[in-house]
């Protein structure tokens, strides 16, 4: 751990930074929202969709990228990744068909790709600027049904940061598309070559950046006024696709990051370790969900169920998934029930974990399970649930959104199909849904 963090004056000046530009409380300028959770307490947007109901617009965005959209104001910021050749990502059942052709190809240089971020006018889908941040060749391939733009940025105060992990650059712009500053964090091998996918996330004038990899893994906390690195603390996990997560419990606002094997959470302030989790298994793909009282963290893989645990807020030292009965930081565990691609949620009553196109519900609280239910026609989720209001909203990889009313008993109200691949997780502004698809940005509001 490097570098404790600097005097209150220069973090006073990063916070009068953030909140220089007002941004409406119904923005969501993150990952799964203001409070990386994926809860809405108020459902605004449609309850109801389809092809000819309440699309307000979509717009095609060029190249490739599974990253949200983020919202600031009337302003829509995606990132992406343009190449000469076909960089749209595949489905589930592409990827897999095309391992071994992709692994023969896996030394072959992808070319050039030009890393952008776009902007759209909320309102309408308008463009209004796009912004190469930087054109380069990548050092290694992703995988089929990966993009070179996987990372969701940030949007704060009057700025839009962009993490591009496959050429290792965090950047700064103004709403304007104008760079403020760029740091280079260096870019690292993965797993079978099944690329990045870690989303940046914000709390008072700082960003957090999770680089689980297989060379050198590491958190950086950055000042988002100048791109000065505040802190780092270097990591025995490899890769992991799981997003950092500043997770604000009744008790403290701490930084939790999943790895390959542990979950850790850190000081917002210094890097340094409040608690660590061991014996959870392999890399997480999904991120962790959260309440003001616990923290739930759980991971699967291919022929593999890893387990399902909740974490008390004030946990401290080390833990163990192993014994969880000794442990008085961990509220409950699960075994074999830990979720796949698609992060669980929870609105403080009731966890919800999707997987293979089956949603089981957990009493938050005790950790037991109260149903499991397959989702019709939806075979594969990898976008993140939300929940607005008293309702649960599950979008499925071919774009039909399951709409199941909380609580502990099992009702579908509706399902609302799109048409196209989804894998990106949805992004809330108020009365309008973004959805994101590998070829367009939809936008869902009543008309």
């Amino acid at each position: 751990m490097k570098r404790p963090v600097r005097n209150q004056l220069i973090a006073l000046l990063a916070a009068s930074l953030v909140s220089s530009t007002t941004v409406a409380a119904a923005d969501s300028g993150q990952f799964r929202g203001p409070r990386g959770n994926s809860n809405w307490p108020v459902l605004e947007h449609p309850q109801e969709w389809n092809a000819t109901t309440n699309i307000a617009w979509k717009t095609e965005i060029p190249g490739g990228g599974w990253s949200s959209p983020v919202i600031a104001g009337d302003r829509v910021f995606v990132t992406t990744a343009v190449g000469n050749g076909q960089l749209r990502p595949k489905s589930f059942a592409q990827g897999v068909a095309s391992m071994r052709r992709f692994f023969r190809n896996a030394r072959r240089s992808i070319g050039e790709i030009s890393y952008e971020v776009h902007c759209l006018r909320l309102s309408n889908g308008e463009p209004i600027w796009k912004k190469q941040v930087i054109k380069a060749t990548p050092p290694h391939r992703v995988h089929p049904s990966n993009t070179y733009a996987t990372e969701s940025p940030v949007a704060a105060g009057n700025r839009i940061f962009a993490y591009f992990a496959t050429i290792g650059i965090v950047a700064c712009l103004d709403h304007n598309g104008a760079e403020l500053w760029r740091r280079d964090v260096g870019a690292y091998s993965t797993s079978s070559g099944f690329g990045t996918g870690s989303a940046l996330a914000y709390e008072a004038g700082q960003l957090f950046l999770q680089c689980d990899n297989q060379e050198a893994s590491f958190v950086l906390a950055i000042d988002a006024e100048n791109g000065e690195v505040l802190w780092r603390a270097d990591r025995s996990s490899r890769t992991c696709w799981s997003s950092p997560l500043v997770w604000k419990n009744h008790l403290r606002t701490e930084l939790v990051i999943c790895g390959s094997g542990d979950v850790i959470g850190y000081a917002l302030d210094s890097g340094r370790v409040l608690w660590r989790l061991s014996g959870v298994g392999g890399s997480f793909s999904a991120s962790p969900a959260s309440d003001t009282k616990r923290i739930y963290v759980g991971n699967s893989g291919p022929g593999r169920s890893g387990p399902l645990l909740a974490l008390n807020a004030g946990a401290e030292g080390t833990l163990s998934a192993n014994s969880p009965k000794s442990e008085r930081g961990i509220a409950w565990l699960q075994q074999r029930s830990g979720p796949g691609l698609a992060s669980p949620v929870s609105d403080g009553q009731m966890l919800y974990v999707t997987g293979r196109g089956i949603l089981t519900a957990y009493e938050a609280a005790t950790g037991k399970r109260v149903y499991r239910k397959r989702l019709q026609g939806t075979s594969n989720v990898a976008a993140s649930p939300w929940i607005a209001g008293n309702q649960l909203f599950i979008l499925g990889e071919s774009g039909g959104t399951s709409v199941i009313r909380t609580g502990p008993d099992f009702e579908l109200l509706r399902s609302n199909p799109v048409e196209g691949l989804f894998w990106s997780t949805p992004s809330i502004a108020g009365e309008q849904l973004l959805l994101r698809s590998s070829d367009f940005v939809y936008c869902i509001r009543a008309r």
